[in-house]
């Protein structure tokens, strides 16, 4: 048979028959193929039934032979192990210049090491975040691919035809960068979704423990909060959820079992923001979060025996409500903020160039963490590419300053209430680090120094210059080497 097909996709779950519809939708002929093969012929007597240019596969050999040259075949399977070993099943039926695309959640630093594997075999490699879960999949993902340069021009019409677009019509997905970018910049974005999570978890915890708010009166504050600058895809279904009826007209959330899961993506995020010395406070407070929420046994022991303050608020209601509004405005700007610094710092480690604006962009629609506010992040990075950090930015910094008052109202208030509220006050802590000219990490030196000898810089002296005090007068001379973790 003449090859007649444009992409292969090897993984029938969700979210791999979704995106072969719509390449299909937009021209594309698609060969489908799973492992258990039986799924093949499932999806096409089923989701795909009457779509002649949708082809099913039975073997890795016939997926090769239907394929136009060069071939492109995206995995979407799950992370870690199983790319590898379909990687290996695919080369023996491959040949230069053809090209492998993950479009699962892998760690990046698997997609640098299968970039490196398959360019030295003169084949292709992308590793490309898709966002937006099955309805994104299904009818517009925003797409971050990176890899092997070469293989962007292969892909670019497909990946942007099936992209969801902005207003203006700019498809959410261009090219990251080199080798793992592409899941960089996804594992990121997760690291702000765990964040932009948190956070409204928080403003929910103190609308509803704070100021008594039922589910009807909490599901009116997130559809008039979505009307305006906290316009996002998390807060209009918020709004949703705390309005879900049951078949006996209860309220859906109040019977959810408050553990949380996580698949492993903010905490790499968080790993990785050690590595680089970049101090992701809130996303680390929110995947420590669900680490807590997790101990749901340990929990209820603890609070038969631990105390906390008996609150009732006392007070304009509504004006807190604003104020509740404004921190959440204030801590999503540091969330981001601490993303785009850290994306930068690994720009500058991994050897990446990075658009931070055409990041913002392909963040604008179709992935889990889109609202309006990503717009003026593009914005900024419009203005200033060079930009060091949102914060700086004459927009968010005229925003921080009109909630700053608010926001400290209510981190005192979940203080005062005993409302656990980590990641409003971690984002609080965070800008009130980021402004200090003189933080007190040199009295942290003087205590290294006097029980390890690690040495110090002067304030008159020049920087790179390190000296030792023998603080007891017993210690001696000789200091520890100088090195950074």
């Amino acid at each position: 048979m003449e090859p007649t097909a444009d992409i292969a996709l090897i993984g029938l779950a969700v979210m791999g028959q979704n995106l072969i519809l719509n390449m299909n939708d937009h021209g594309y002929t698609v060969v489908a193929y799973n492992r258990t093969v039986a799924k093949v012929d499932e999806f096409l007597n089923d989701a795909a039934k009457g779509r002649s240019t949708i082809i099913g596969a039975h073997s890795i050999e016939a997926v090769a032979g239907l394929l136009k040259r060069p071939r492109k075949i995206m995995l979407m399977v799950k992370a870690g192990q199983a790319v590898d070993d379909f990687i290996e099943l695919l080369l023996p039926h491959l040949e230069a210049g053809d090209l492998i695309i993950d479009g699962g959640n892998s760690h990046f630093p698997d997609t640098i090491r299968r970039t490196k594997y398959l360019e030295s075999k003169g084949l292709l490699y992308v590793g490309t975040g898709v966002s937006g879960g099955e309805e994104g999949a299904r009818f517009g993902p925003s797409m971050m691919p990176g890899g092997s340069p070469q293989a962007w021009p292969l892909v670019k019409g497909i990946f942007q035809a099936i992209a969801a677009k902005t207003r203006d019509g700019a498809p959410c997905c261009d090219w990251m960068g080199e080798d793992g970018a592409g899941h960089y910049v996804k594992m990121v974005h997760n690291g702000i979704e765990y964040g932009d999570m948190q956070l409204i978890c928080e403003a929910y915890q103190v609308l509803k423990e704070g100021l008594g708010m039922s589910n009807e009166e909490m599901h009116g504050v997130f559809a008039e909060w979505n009307k305006g600058e906290l316009d996002s895809y998390l807060v209009a279904i918020t709004r949703d959820i705390l309005a879900y009826k049951d078949e006996q007209g209860e309220y859906v959330v109040d019977k959810i079992l408050d553990t949380a899961g996580q698949k492993g993506t903010g905490k790499w995020t968080s790993v990785n923001s050690l590595d680089l010395g970049m101090p992701l406070t809130l996303i680390g407070e929110a995947v420590y979060a669900r680490c807590l929420s997790a101990m749901k046994d340990a929990r209820v022991e603890a609070s038969k025996i631990l105390n906390g303050p008996k609150f009732q608020f006392r007070g304009d209601r509504q004006a807190f409500v604003e104020d509740i509004r404004q921190a959440l405005l204030a801590s999503k700007i540091v969330s981001y903020a601490q993303g785009f610094m850290m994306l930068r710092e690994a720009a500058k480690e991994y050897h990446w160039n990075l658009n931070y604006g055409g990041i913002a962009l392909v963040w604008r629609e179709g992935c889990i963490i889109r609202s309006a506010f990503l717009g003026k992040i593009k914005e900024a990075f419009v203005r200033n590419p060079n930009l060091s950090n949102l914060l700086l930015d004459p927009y968010f910094c005229e925003v921080i300053a009109r909630c700053q008052a608010s926001w400290r109202r209510v981190v005192a208030k979940t203080v005062e209430a005993g409302v656990a509220a980590p990641a409003f006050t971690t984002a609080l802590a965070f800008y009130d680090g980021y402004r200090s000219a003189r933080l007190p990490a040199n009295l942290l030196q003087a205590q290294r120094d006097y029980f390890g000898a690690h040495t110090y810089e002067r304030v008159d002296r020049p920087r790179g210059q390190f000296f030792h005090t023998n603080w007891t007068g017993k210690g001696g001379t000789v200091s520890a080497g100088t090195y950074t973790v």
